[in-house]
């Protein structure tokens, strides 16, 4: 029985990664409004969800790298800083 072929008629050329979380999270807010709107045709919903996929890790990435690098004395000795919620 011969496979199924997948038609990548609509996948989306890929796009650069952010220059930083700033530009990241400004895109991702951007997609979400334009999600939330119920205005994008399903082919663009898909596209918006999956770039907004790609940005999210990116943000991720970057805020779990800082958390790493934070540090706070505490009794002459490098703690690693966590946050108090």
């Amino acid at each position: 029985m011969p496979k199924a072929s997948v038609s990548k008629t609509s996948a989306a050329p890929e796009l650069p990664e952010p220059d930083n979380y700033e530009s990241a999270l400004q895109e991702l807010e951007g997609l979400v409004a334009r999600i939330e709107s119920g205005q994008l045709p399903l082919g663009d919903m898909l596209a918006a969800y999956q770039r907004g996929a790609v940005l999210l890790a990116f943000c991720r990435g970057k805020l779990e790298a800082v958390q790493d690098q934070i540090k706070v004395l505490d009794e002459g000795q490098l703690k690693p800083w966590a946050s108090e919620e």
